[in-house]
């Protein structure tokens, strides 16, 4: 492993005195904007974690300190069995790492392309974990904003975690309070769009179009033009598929309502879980992870990437070092975190 800065520095901005050299770089098993996320074992636990790795310097140069402050916080507040849980936290003078759980079975977008669409019966499963996670960050009065089949991850026993809390806004109890145009334009709500203010119904209007996607394999409103996406999400209506039910049909319309007050699941979670299409579910045991996936990932051992996109799993796997340092340290103070 590469020598990072030297250890009177790295003293400076840990907690215990983590860093990473206490981690094996293994692969790497995610990228994105912010920076990459590494398949790691932590050497004294042999246990393994997914580290996100975000560089200072970028974080302030596009304006998302306040998000990955946000991210820090409710990934160690929140503790749900379908919540990605955080298990460390540090930085160096350039760098800041996210430890969380790491899930083997990958990304729920990355199975839907495998197959193409699911059955009725792995969508039921698989919205009914996201309910049930969705409707714990409802009840701490957290609105996630970002939910799609990428941060929507498979453990190694089939179940999912919710990850990505970047775009989370906390202290909404209502349905008009946030105000930022955020999120992945395809799962847009028409009330950020308009940019009149939103709360809790974006994320039912977001599993609307999970739950489309997952069954048709593509998102109910799609273009690469935004500004025909976004018309297309305020004016339209999705098309249906005839191999659909009426039961499913009628959740996504009503998921799908364009008047967030009107949307189903604007007065809590229990209205979408008492839907028709939900008649089957008993929610005690999926909470309890006692109903048997409709996927369980097959792998050869802890750190197999099999379910993980190769044009990730095949890149160096390196925390490359930074050339130029800044004083930040205001702006990340209590950022670090052991369990």
């Amino acid at each position: 492993m590469e020598s990072f800065e030297n250890s009177e520095k790295l003293k400076k901005y840990t907690n215990n005195k983590l860093t990473i050299e206490d981690f094996t770089i293994i692969k790497v098993v995610g990228k994105g904007s912010y920076g990459k996320v590494l398949l790691v074992k932590k050497n004294d636990e042999n246990t393994i974690y997914a580290m996100k790795i975000m560089k200072k310097h970028s974080m302030v140069k596009k304006n998302q300190v306040d998000h990955i402050k946000t991210e820090r916080r409710i990934l160690e507040l929140i503790d749900h069995p379908f919540i990605n849980k955080l298990q460390y936290a540090f930085q160096t003078e350039s760098k800041l790492y996210l430890v969380t759980d790491y899930c083997p079975g990958g990304e729920l977008f990355f199975h839907i392309q495998r197959v193409e669409r699911f059955n009725e019966g792995a969508a039921e499963f698989y919205a009914g974990q996201i309910i049930l996670a969705v409707e714990h960050l409802h009840k701490n009065n957290i609105i996630y904003r970002d939910l799609k089949p990428e941060n929507v991850l498979i453990d190694r026993k089939g179940n999912i975690k919710i990850t990505d809390f970047g775009l989370s806004k906390e202290n909404i109890i209502d349905n008009k309070s946030a105000k930022s145009f955020c999120g992945t334009p395809e799962y847009l709500a028409p009330e950020i769009i308009l940019n009149k203010g939103h709360g809790k119904p974006v994320d039912w209007w977001s599993l609307g179009n999970l739950i489309y996607e997952m069954l048709t394999g593509i998102p109910p409103f799609y273009c690469k033009d935004n500004n025909l996406l976004f018309d297309a999400i305020i004016n339209n209506e999705p098309e249906y598929p005839e191999y659909l039910s009426n039961e499913v049909i009628d959740l996504i319309q009503k998921l799908l309502i364009k008047n967030p007050e009107k949307r189903l699941g604007s007065n809590g979670a229990d209205e979408i879980k008492n839907h028709v299409f939900f008649n089957g579910m008993d929610w005690k045991k999926l909470l309890e992870k006692k109903i048997k996936p409709p996927f369980i990932p097959k792998l050869k051992n802890a750190v197999d990437t099999k379910y993980i996109d190769p044009l990730f799993s095949k890149a160096i796997p390196e925390d490359t070092p930074v050339d130029t340092y800044e004083n930040l340290d205001e702006d990340f103070n209590g950022f670090s975190y052991n369990k």
